[in-house]
């Protein structure tokens, strides 16, 4: 499908996207897709509606790093993969890495999150 276009005067959105493990991070970089769990969904696809482009930083919690982020590239639908089993995550959608690397939080330490009392974005 089609990239989508930037919309002007909208925001640029970012998420971060926890994953439990590394295997979900992997698979995702090989084949340019993601899922999340349902509660996650409306937020995400409002957020990809709504705004110029939506950019999700995935970390495999409990590392300490970040391992990249990519570009949401489709809304979220309802199609589910077996690539993840039946882990209890939602609708398949479509993300262009941009940066495949482990970058430690302490990089980012910098970054506050207004909309999290400030704190630290890891």
């Amino acid at each position: 499908s089609k990239s989508p276009s930037p919309r002007k005067n909208t925001p640029v959105r970012y998420f971060i996207m926890k994953s439990s493990n590394l295997q979900n991070i992997e698979i995702s970089q090989q084949k340019g897709i993601w899922s999340t769990v349902p509660s996650n969904e409306r937020k995400l696809n409002g957020a990809f509606r709504e705004s110029s482009m939506v950019y999700l930083v995935f970390s495999v919690q409990g590392s300490g790093h970040f391992q990249g982020f990519a570009r949401m590239c489709s809304s979220i639908g309802c199609e589910k993969s077996e690539d993840w089993g039946s882990a209890g995550f939602g609708g398949v959608f479509k993300v262009e890495w941009i940066r495949k690397e482990s970058i430690p939080f302490q990089f980012a330490h910098h970054l506050l999150n207004p909309w999290n009392g400030n704190k630290k974005v890891q």
